[in-house]
Parts: structure tokens; sequence; C-alpha cells
């Protein structure tokens, strides 16, 4: 959701790469992505795609850039396979039909089907995978939830924990930025809220939505949250991914799934690369920003077929 621009320092691998905020904005994390909303124009494929940023993203209220840039852009390859999270097994009490306990596989077939935090159903996958990945298991068990509520929802969307891995890397380094850890209950250890949209910087002035009730601010927007959601477009897309009856934008089960659920908006298939440009172009119409996030979800999909 980056309408701030980011500079990169690149460590070594693809994967390795860590966001590095331009503003610094005192007591609070500084220049976060702000989610962008993708319209007009369309993308046509035909061998290698390029297409000019200009003609499909024109500026919206929430993205927070003062215009877009016309650029050229080519649509990456299909990221590779990953093979589905591993949920664990649900175990019966004892005294249920067929011999007292029975494995029965969770499923996660809608968010208001699930009870207590089903993104802890794939702790023992997350553990594993972190240890390739570097992804913190506690962010891995929420975009694996989210995954498989859309696999078993929108099955012809094909979002995977990847892409919702890649994104949350570029926001917020899965949120860990600024030095937090992610707690169990899956927030961050202190709020995650950008700089406030005021016009300066370069970004659009967009006044405040909630009152402040989000980002502190009753008067201009922040981005908030692991994956940077700005009040006004939370509203609209507001998830409550571990059914606790709170949908919060700092927790990163909630995002999460929001997030999935707008990049599967509008019919969107991102199985092949023009597919998934699409989607990272309408959360946020940025070339670097798209690079950044095909970065680190190649890197995740290779390390996560290593393991496999």
């Amino acid at each position: 959701m980056s309408g701030e621009q980011h500079a990169t320092v690149r460590i070594g691998q693809p994967g390795d790469e860590r966001p590095a905020p331009r503003y610094r904005c005192p007591g609070q994390a500084a220049a976060y992505a702000l989610r962008g909303v993708l319209s007009g124009g369309a993308l046509a494929c035909a061998g290698l795609l390029v297409v000019g940023l200009g003609a499909l993203a024109a500026p919206l209220p929430d993205r927070g850039l003062a215009a877009p840039t016309p650029v050229a852009l080519a649509a990456p390859a299909a990221l590779p396979d990953v093979p589905e999270p591993a949920a664990a097994p649900v175990v019966q009490p004892a005294g249920q039909p067929a011999g007292g306990q029975i494995a029965i596989p969770v499923q996660i077939p809608a968010p208001a089907a699930r009870r207590g935090a089903p993104a802890l159903a794939f702790a023992a996958w997350a553990t594993r995978m972190a240890r390739v990945t570097g992804i913190p298991a506690r962010a891995l068990e929420a975009y694996a939830a989210a995954h498989a509520v859309l696999a078993a929802t929108r099955p012809g969307c094909h979002v995977t924990w990847v892409t919702l891995a890649g994104i949350a890397a570029v926001e917020s380094q899965h949120g860990t930025i600024g030095g937090r850890t992610l707690l169990p209950d899956g927030r961050p250890s202190a709020p995650i809220i950008g700089i406030p949209l005021n016009g300066a910087g370069g970004t659009r002035a967009i006044a405040a939505t909630d009152g402040g009730l989000l980002d502190g601010d009753k008067v201009w927007e922040h981005a908030v949250g692991p994956f940077q959601f700005i009040p006004s477009t939370w509203a609209l897309w507001r998830a409550d991914g571990n059914n606790d009856g709170i949908s919060d934008p700092q927790n990163i089960d909630d995002a999460a799934l929001a997030a999935a659920q707008y990049l599967c908006a509008d019919n969107r298939n991102l199985a092949s690369g023009d597919g998934w440009l699409r989607a990272i172009l309408s959360y946020n119409s940025s070339l670097d920003y798209a690079q950044r996030v095909y970065g680190f979800a190649q890197s995740y999909a290779r390390s996560a077929r290593n393991l496999s």
C-alpha cells in the first residue's frame, strides 16, 4: 500500500532486501507504504508485457502520491508454485465414535466459520518455514491462514502466502520494523503508524476519516499496521482474521486476510505474471514497489520449494 517510495538497502540475495524509509517521524515508524486502488486502463499480455503505468493508475484519494509517474513495466514470470501450507490435524476428544480419537484435517472455509486463533493451526509448518525464509513464525501463521481461507472461498484467485509475505516484507518487515516484535496475539509490540499524509514530501493531502481512531490523528490520515492500510481503506476491506470479533489493522491475522481479499477483488487471478502484476499494482501502483515485492515473494517461494 505504498504511496511513499522507499529506498532499498541490498544486503545480499533478493530476499535479503530491507526497506529503508525515506522519512523519520518522532515516536513513529517512518515512511510506511500506503494502499492505493488501481483504476482505469488494462494490462494486455502478448509475450513480454509492456505497459505504461500512467495510463493505468490515475491518482485516487487514498493513494497518497502527488501524481503518477508514467513508466514502462514488464510483467514478471509467474511465481514458482508453492505447496499448500500444512495445517495441523484436529484431534477429537475421547468418547467420539470410531474408537475415540480421530484425526480430522483442519477446515477453514471462511472467516466466519473459524474459532479462536486459526493461524495457530499452521504453527508447525510456520516454524519449519521460518528457518528457511527468515520470516517470523507468527507472521507466517497469519499468511498461511489467509492463504487457506482464499483457497477455499476464492479458488480462482490463486493468492498464496508468498505474495502476502512479499507485501508485508516491503511494508513493515513482517511487523518488525523499527525493532518491533510480533506478540503471540498477532499485534506488533508497538503500533505501526506511518507519516501524516498532509501533502508534504510528495504525498497527497488526505484528511482524517475516522477522527483519529486508528492512527491518533484527527486531522490527517496515516497508514497503519503490518500491511499499511489507511483508515478509509480499512473501513472498506476490514477483516477479522482471528475471529475474535474485532477487525484491527494492527493485528497481522486481520490485516493479512484483508490484504488477500483485496488482492483477489475484481476476479483477479494471480497464477500468471500478468494477473499477479495487476493485483500488486492495485495495491500500490509503483514500479519500484512491484519489483521489490516480486523479489521477496520469489525468494520465499524458492525457499519453500527447497524445504518441501
